[in-house]
């Protein structure tokens, strides 16, 4: 249905714009719609709407110390030091696999200028707490909700709640464009940034006429087609992308739904004895299985791995970004990071894995899934 969709888009008599256009800009709409915000800018790939975040971030309010999981995908980390903010990395915890609350109050400086949350693989990293302590700082929160369409924290959806907030249409995800990701705000200059920045820098994709002037007025000795307002990249998308979208977004919900049901049968049934099974999955949207050992055993490690692998499941150890992301080079050659300070993330990154949760997954296999787990821990 949705390849049909690009074949009939193709197909028409006179060969549509390809390049980001008219149906980038109704995706856009749409998607709005759905999540509740009201600036929406679709770019060609979740780590691009990272990126792009950072870099208007910088342009708006300046280079300060933003505030990171370890826990999260490398393209979170590697935004920030793009646009020239300092990390600084804050430990999870292990009930929704966002910030340990009391370390992240202690690593709040005046420098400060943002949290940039991660959701993990579909459970809600927002509490009222969280909340709080951005308001009280003066702090913006900046959610990546790339592994998470359609959680919610009380009933409004995640990534409609903090300053603005990134997502991820890659193959893997919740729904597909292929590659494509969008960036959502309620923040009108914001935006106009992001459209400039989308495109190489150019003022005339702001579509605020007074803003795009104002650099005219400024520049008089430049065309006014081509005035960069600052260092960017080419993040744009297709119409073929947003075609995908419009076919994949409808459906969404209903596949949540079925993801939802799967997930809360597994965390049900798995023994709790030896997994972690008190997750708070309130408003969660998990397209992943979540296994995670209580125990620091490298044995009973060893051996459910060599059980899911022998009857073909496979399996992504340490969730979301491979684990503990100050292990790798990277960070390692950088950073000098005491990794003492980060025990939960280390935790997950030996304890833990994630396995595929598709919303047409029988339930006899979850069934199946879950005893063979049961029954290697005995």
């Amino acid at each position: 249905e949705d390849i049909q969709s690009v074949v009939d888009f193709l197909s028409q008599d006179h060969i549509p714009k390809l390049t980001n256009g008219p149906k980038v800009v109704e995706f856009e709409n749409e998607w709005g719609n759905w999540l509740g915000t009201k600036y929406n800018l679709m770019v060609n790939s979740g780590a691009s709407a990272n990126e792009l975040t950072m870099l208007a971030l910088a342009h708006i309010i300046g280079e300060g110390e933003i505030i990171v999981p370890p826990l999260t995908w490398i393209s979170d980390i590697s935004s920030v030091l793009f646009a020239g903010h300092k990390l600084v990395f804050v430990d999870v915890n292990l009930t929704n696999l966002s910030f340990d609350i009391d370390k992240l109050k202690a690593a709040i400086t005046p420098n400060t200028k943002a949290v940039f949350l991660t959701h993990v693989l579909g459970i809600n990293g927002i509490t009222e707490e969280l909340l709080e302590i951005c308001e009280k700082n003066n702090i913006l929160l900046i959610e990546d909700v790339c592994e998470s369409h359609g959680a919610t924290f009380k009933e409004q959806k995640v990534g409609s709640v903090g300053y603005a907030s990134n997502f991820s249409f890659y193959f893997a995800h919740h729904m597909s464009t292929i590659e494509g990701g969008i960036i959502s705000t309620n923040d009108y200059e914001f935006y106009q940034i992001l459209r400039a920045l989308r495109s190489h820098g150019m003022a005339r994709e702001m579509s605020d006429e007074t803003m795009r002037q104002k650099y005219i007025d400024d520049n008089p000795m430049l065309s006014k087609d081509f005035i960069f307002i600052t260092p960017a990249h080419n993040f744009r998308t297709t119409e073929i992308n947003a075609v995908l979208g419009l076919s994949q977004l409808p459906k969404l919900d209903i596949q949540n739904q079925n993801r939802v049901k799967n997930f809360n049968h597994f965390i049900k049934n798995i023994d709790s004895n030896v997994f972690v099974t008190d997750l708070d999955i309130e408003g969660q949207s998990n397209y992943a299985f979540i296994l995670i050992m209580k125990d620091n055993s490298f044995e009973l490690r060893d051996k459910i791995e060599q059980t899911l692998s022998e009857n073909g499941i496979e399996f992504r150890r340490g969730l979301s970004g491979g684990g503990n992301q100050l292990l790798q080079p990277y960070i390692r050659k950088n950073f000098d990071i005491n990794h003492a300070d980060f025990p939960n993330v280390q935790h997950i990154h030996n304890f833990s894995w994630y396995i595929g949760n598709h919303p047409h997954l029988e339930m006899e296999k979850i069934d199946a899934l879950v005893n063979l787990l049961n029954e290697t821990v005995k």
